[in-house]
């Protein structure tokens, strides 16, 4: 494997600080792999860096000077500040701090066929899709995932081919540090309001990034969605008037309403949920896929995928057994148990958009009674998008919301779940504020019924109340 050659980055001693990060601990794999010497604190402990520790990685609970101790250079995470006591002794020690995702860009130039998963929505199945598929083809690619993939053993793999593959955020324009061979683009949606001014702002990040995708590689994108749709048709006119030779790249679509390249038609839903469709790619039938992941939006992902697959020389046949046996990704309509038969179920849906596909797809799964338990994720994402939230669980007979996590932010005056609960009250919606988990899993062992689902979700920890709950007794039948 190659070294990287960055400028003004000399020497072998790599620390990483929030090294408990999906996306940072990938990395910190990817470079110890590579032969660097790697170091990281965090701010606690976890399965993640328990994991790197195993994996020979010193690892620093806590965050303080001397961490750093015979680093070389740094990487950091936008969630950490200038007064970090790591960054500060960094800078007086004159060492090169790179953020994450310059770092990620830089890896990825290393190989020849990088890919990048872009989309306001559903980046880390998209991606874990494909992973499966190209695994399956013997094509060996290096894996990022942002999230835990049963497949990969976690969420990163290291492969000795010229195949990379990982997924591109938008936030704070992180992919734009990329120059992917391929650039795949599922939906443009208003998101992450605390970085970007409005819609229009996020489309030209899009934008953006499309611009930097190689001029004889793919641009793939879903030309359901009016803005990814808007993109790849203005396509044409941004490479004539700005980009010499770009011509060339090749440009890709899947959809099921509209006409695209690669098209869901005679879609079916059985018992569970789980979908099936004839797959058409150019008006040719290329046979009936089955996926073990429920939802719609689970066959826009599948679409996605089998575009790219194709695009790269993968046969049909390969794409649809492995889309197949493709059973998800952990936090993503994750089976947790049941208790007194109740379904157990944990979703990441933190977004409005996800919350209505989350719920749908629920819906048509067997239940007598849904109970969904929403923990909202960020003060900025509920107060810029409240009246969509207060709108999102038309398909949920019982909502539960529990305090905002925070993350990356300060609370913000007015803006909690007390005020969301009583906005989805007078939408006619069953709902109420819990102010603990252990209350949320008390209220649910006691009213919740044989046959009905629990469904917890939030990009937080909200995925503690399905545990909570799932330990109570069982009840005397």
């Amino acid at each position: 494997m190659k070294k990287l050659h960055l400028e003004k980055l000399t020497g072998n001693h790599v620390h990483f600080i929030g090294i408990g990060g999906i996306s940072m601990s990938a990395l910190a794999e990817i470079l110890l792999h590579k032969g660097y010497t790697v170091t990281g604190s965090d701010l606690k402990q976890s399965q993640i860096t328990d994991r790197l520790q195993a994996k020979g990685i010193k690892i620093h609970i806590g965050h303080k000077a001397s961490n750093i101790e015979g680093a070389d250079w740094l990487v950091y995470t936008i969630a950490v500040k200038d007064h970090n006591p790591e960054i500060v002794a960094a800078k007086e020690k004159n060492l090169p701090i790179i953020e994450r995702a310059t770092l990620l860009g830089h890896i990825m130039e290393t190989y020849p066929y990088s890919i990048g998963v872009a989309g306001s929505h559903g980046k880390t199945t998209a991606t874990s899709m494909l992973s499966l598929i190209m695994r399956r083809a013997r094509l060996d690619p290096t894996i990022l995932v942002g999230g835990e993939l049963d497949d990969i053993g976690g969420n990163v793999r290291i492969g000795n081919s010229g195949y990379f593959i990982t997924e591109a955020c938008e936030y704070n324009e992180s992919f734009l540090n990329f120059k992917p061979y391929m650039g795949i683009i599922l939906n443009i949606d208003e998101d992450h309001l605390d970085y970007f001014k409005d819609i229009d702002r996020i489309y030209e990040a899009f934008v953006q990034y499309s611009k930097l995708i190689s001029p004889k590689g793919f641009i793939i994108g879903c030309g359901d969605d009016p803005l990814v749709s808007k993109l790849l048709n203005e396509r044409n006119i941004w490479s004539a008037a700005h980009i010499r030779n770009i011509t060339n790249i090749r440009k890709v679509s899947f959809a099921i309403k509209n006409q695209g390249d690669w098209m869901a038609r005679d879609i079916k839903y059985n018992h569970k949920g789980h979908p099936s469709y004839r797959a058409v790619y150019k008006e040719q039938d290329m046979g009936r896929f089955e996926l073990k992941v429920p939802g719609k939006y689970n066959i826009y992902n599948a679409l996605a995928a089998t575009a790219a697959a194709w695009a790269i020389g993968i046969s049909v046949d390969i794409i649809r057994d492995s889309l197949a046996s493709f059973k998800g990704t952990h936090r993503r309509f994750e089976i947790k148990g049941s208790l007194n038969d109740i379904t157990v179920i944990d979703d990441y849906a933190h977004h409005p958009t996800e919350v209505r596909a989350t719920l749908e797809a629920a819906r048509k799964y067997p239940h007598k009674k849904i109970w969904c338990v929403f923990q909202p994720h960020t003060y900025t994402r509920t107060e810029k998008l409240f009246y969509e939230f207060s709108e999102s669980f038309i398909d949920a007979d019982e909502v539960i919301l529990t305090d905002i996590y925070a993350a990356r932010e300060d609370a913000i005056k007015g803006v909690n779940s007390q005020n969301l609960a009583r906005a989805i009250l007078d939408k006619g919606k069953s709902c109420r504020y819990m102010s603990s988990f252990d209350q949320a899993a008390s209220f649910l062992d006691e009213n919740a019924q044989p046959g009905d689902l629990v469904l917890t979700m939030g990009a937080g920890d909200v995925f503690k109340v399905a545990d909570i709950f799932l330990k109570k007794p069982k009840r005397a039948t």
